[in-house]
């Protein structure tokens, strides 16, 4: 497949910049928004509320996901209700354990069943969403988000592991995977094939949506010519006499 408008698999724009954001979700294939607060502290948040509000104002019809930033559970759940009552679009991001390896699975399964739509985050094995999928409401809307990047950067193929977590979660029919962590285009493409439900994509990696389908011989004619021009600029010479 070489046609962006005909994935089935929903992308979400990952960011934390407004005019970023603004400029994306004009964009027919993009589906929802995420962020995070690493990616917020890179583009230099300083008011978490006020950077969520104003993106929740830009953003009010699709799935947007906030994240709470806690470490000791209580704190996280408080959080989470907070953000929560922010908009009806919203999902809270709660990360699959705290930094002292301690599962949110309670805090997780007490959320969903209270209704609140959560992206359980900073998941890397099958173990986890097994866990995750125990708890959660299957009536309330979640995301389960695999770190498919990260696996891969471990050097495991991340699609196998994509393949069991959609088993794993075809019991739960308002549960969807995501893939999280892209590094090319052509994880899009693979998420797609596997019939993953959502992506997360970077502005980075978006903006090469425009390479999709290109003639190949083409591509390495302007790679050469790239050579050459920079080559040139740079005013190299090699003495050869």
């Amino acid at each position: 497949m070489n046609d962006v408008n005909a994935l089935k698999v929903k992308i979400f724009a990952d960011g934390a910049d407004l005019d970023s954001f603004r400029r994306l979700v004009a964009k027919p294939y993009i589906k929802g928004v995420t962020t995070n607060p690493t990616l917020m502290r890179k583009a230099g948040i300083q008011d978490y509320e006020a950077f969520a509000r104003d993106l929740l104002a830009l953003i009010p019809d699709m799935p947007v996901s906030l994240e709470v930033f806690a470490d000791e559970f209580h704190e996280m759940e408080a959080q989470a209700l907070k953000i929560s009552s922010w908009g009806k679009n919203i999902y809270v991001k709660i990360p699959i354990t705290n930094t002292r390896n301690q599962s949110s699975c309670p805090l997780i399964g007490k959320l969903s069943a209270s209704g609140v739509a959560l992206n359980v985050t900073a998941m890397m094995t099958l173990d986890q969403v097994r866990d995750v999928a125990e708890v959660l409401n299957p009536e309330i809307p979640a995301i389960v988000s695999i770190f498919a990047g990260r696996v891969a950067d471990t050097s495991t193929d991340p699609v196998p592991v994509m393949m069991q977590a959609l088993e794993i979660l075809k019991h739960l029919p308002n549960a969807e995977l995501l893939w999280a962590s892209p590094r090319e285009i052509l994880n899009i493409f693979q998420a797609d094939s596997i019939g993953c439900h959502i992506i997360t994509v970077t502005d980075d990696v978006l903006n090469k949506l425009d390479l999709v389908g290109k003639d190949l011989g083409t591509y390495s004619l302007e790679t050469v010519k790239m050579f050459r021009r920079d080559a040139v600029n740079a005013g190299y010479t090699i003495k050869t006499d």
